[in-house]
């Protein structure tokens, strides 16, 4: 997430879409088992949508605190607002290390954001207490159509402008297993999810989903002139991938990956 105020996150526009963007937080949420002791890491809270449902199931009950990070002070904002998190952290992900050993280390739709995941993983795994747990879910959409036509119509559109962005982007599931199996218990999957977007009055819904996460860093690498004539040729040609159905609805198939590492060694229980 962005440093700069100007190029922050809109959380009005990413909660557009709260419901679709929250199942896979609490799909990956209930694959997680028991925890030794220690706090328990939001990482990349955003608005902390997750936060009710970590705080109920680790917190509540224990003594241990709930920690959100993030880097997006929009999102932090509203974040503080729910005053679940014990604390909360302005942090770039990608260099965050925990005062102490936490039991979980809970990231959604956040880690496809920073680069070096060959090095990140690995040394999230090995700050967690031991038997603690590192649960991940990113997108794993980049070659779906929702997100190629981003990429295509921009480099056709205004032709050099890409080599200034920085796309989220993920490894391939084989690449996780190699690099985590050492490290731990490691359970990975995908899930694709179908959804039926509402109608918009404003765009295709596809659009509207896609240009609050993966096309946000592409629009703001453009002039407002070269934004709108983007957004207007993504209108015209997403409907040929993603028809539109009577009351303008779309359907649009999402895939995510998830996996989870528990480290090696025993814990107290906490959970």
């Amino acid at each position: 997430m962005s440093d700069a105020p100007q190029n922050d996150w809109d959380p009005g526009t990413y909660h557009r879409f709260r419901g679709y963007r929250l199942r896979p937080a609490l799909d990956l949420l209930s694959r997680i088992g028991s925890l030794p002791k220690g706090d328990v890491i939001d990482l990349g809270c955003g608005a902390g949508d997750v936060a009710p449902d970590l705080h109920l199931r680790f917190c509540k009950t224990t003594r241990a605190k709930l920690i959100g990070v993030d880097k997006s002070p929009a999102m932090l904002q509203q974040a503080r607002a729910l005053a679940l998190h014990d604390r909360l952290d302005a942090a770039d992900i990608a260099l965050w290390e925990p005062h102490d050993a936490p039991a979980l280390i809970f990231s959604n739709a956040s880690l496809h954001w920073s680069n070096d995941h060959r090095s990140l993983l690995p040394r999230l795994v090995s700050a967690l207490a031991p038997g603690g747990t590192l649960a991940v879910q990113v997108p794993h959409q980049n070659n779906a159509p929702s997100h190629r036509l981003w990429r295509t119509l921009a480099d056709e559109l205004c032709p050099g402008r890409m080599s200034e962005v920085d796309l989220p982007s993920v490894l391939l599931p084989a690449q996780y297993i190699h690099l985590l199996e050492g490290l731990g218990e490691v359970n990975l999957w995908e899930t694709e999810y179908f959804q039926k977007l509402p109608p918009s009055q404003d765009g295709h819904p596809v659009r509207r989903f896609t240009e609050a996460t993966y096309a946000r860093p592409i629009l703001q690498a453009m002039s407002d002139r070269e934004s709108e004539r983007l957004i207007r040729a993504y209108d015209d040609l997403i409907p040929k991938a993603y028809p539109l159905s009577a009351d303008g609805s779309a359907l649009f198939p999402f895939r995510r990956l998830f996996f989870t590492v528990v480290r090696a060694g025993q814990g107290a229980s906490a959970s």
